[in-house]
């Protein structure tokens, strides 16, 4: 009996805490976004609102390991992650919850997010990137790489060279590919691919650049805000890199270049759930698309925005052809596209 009334003192002490916690203007954020310019954007929101952000950085999949370890006692109350093919990883997993906001859905097109269900919208993206091709000039030619189709083509034979087919970046991409192709045709295109590489899939995408400027192979893929580091680079070597190398927006003539996001989710148990949407609010405001497009090189979310970055501009990128395929619907494809990499052998 002792032991029962102390059982559940220690309970409604610890629902006392967490009442408690829920009122004070908290956000508890966990961020897998490594970037010092976002200290800008939490400032703000902090100073504007009154809200303190508790933060914990991880990759993502740190993230998801530590929500799903937490489960009903986690604090967090918002979730950012670099990619949709984790968001929607992490929403299949029940990590986060949906929400409602008329402001969102004013402001984020619908491609862009998670499928709207009679509960809201479970993630949102808020900033965008570019998977573009990065080629040799002097062994390639801008027309035999003006799509992403190409990249499977004889001519490009020993040429091409990626990161791991694996990695979120790639399967995003292959995902819309083959969401456009059929799953035979796509299929196709990535043993084609396979077929035309210079060497076995490794490094990061700023790697790719570098292989490509070095000559070890003549065509690669990278996301736009690696090129505009290496742009806006101070350092010599980086300037001869991209003095060596070209750009290209894939598909522009047709479905148009594949994006992806850096995108944020409410928590499943949210205890500051009023709070979070705000914060989502925030991210989508004026102020904070700036910061995307400027501080990380990556392109605003928010319809009808412009990109004011010299280095974008420099690679093309201040007025492209996106495509419009909803990331909700790729990121379904993902597991089917990961069985196509490993019967393809692609690494």
């Amino acid at each position: 009996m002792r032991n029962t009334i102390k059982l559940s003192i220690v309970l409604a002490a610890a629902s006392a805490a967490l009442g408690a916690q829920a009122q004070d203007k908290v956000l508890n954020l966990y961020s897998a976004r490594h970037y010092q310019t976002d200290e800008v954007m939490y400032d703000t929101f902090s100073k504007t609102t009154g809200i303190k952000i508790n933060r914990v950085d991880a990759d993502d999949a740190g993230i998801v390991a530590r929500l799903r370890a937490e489960g009903a006692a986690s604090p967090a109350d918002v979730i950012l992650l670099v990619d949709a093919a984790r968001m929607a990883s992490a929403d299949s997993q029940g990590l986060f919850q949906p929400i409602k906001s008329a402001k969102l859905d004013a402001a984020i097109p619908a491609n862009l997010r998670a499928d709207a269900t009679k509960d809201g919208v479970s993630w949102t993206g808020f900033s965008t990137r570019a998977r573009v091709i990065i080629y040799d000039p002097l062994r390639v030619k801008a027309a035999d790489v003006a799509t992403y189709e190409q990249l499977a083509d004889p001519k490009l034979k020993g040429l091409v060279c990626t990161r791991s087919g694996s990695h979120p970046y790639n399967l995003s991409l292959f995902a819309t590919v083959v969401e456009r192709l059929g799953d035979a045709k796509g299929e196709a295109w990535l043993k084609g691919v396979v077929d035309n590489m210079a060497r076995a899939p490794k490094g990061g995408d700023t790697d790719q650049i570098k292989a490509v400027a070095s000559g070890e192979c003549g065509v690669a893929l990278t996301n736009t805000y690696y090129v505009a580091r290496m742009i806006k680079s101070s350092k010599p070597e980086d300037r001869s890199v991209m003095e060596k190398v070209r750009v290209v927006f894939p598909n522009q003539g047709t479905s148009g270049t594949h994006v992806n996001i850096a995108g944020a989710a409410v928590a499943k148990h949210a205890k500051n759930k009023d709070n979070a949407i705000a914060f989502m609010e925030f991210l989508a405001s004026p102020f904070a698309q700036d910061y995307f497009a400027n501080g990380n090189n990556e392109f605003p979310a928010v319809k009808g925005l412009k990109v004011d970055n010299p280095a974008i501009k420099a690679m093309g990128g201040d007025n492209f052809k996106a495509e419009q395929i909803p990331l909700g619907v790729v990121a379904k494809n993902m597991t089917k596209v990961q069985q196509m990499l490993d019967r393809t052998g692609y690494k």
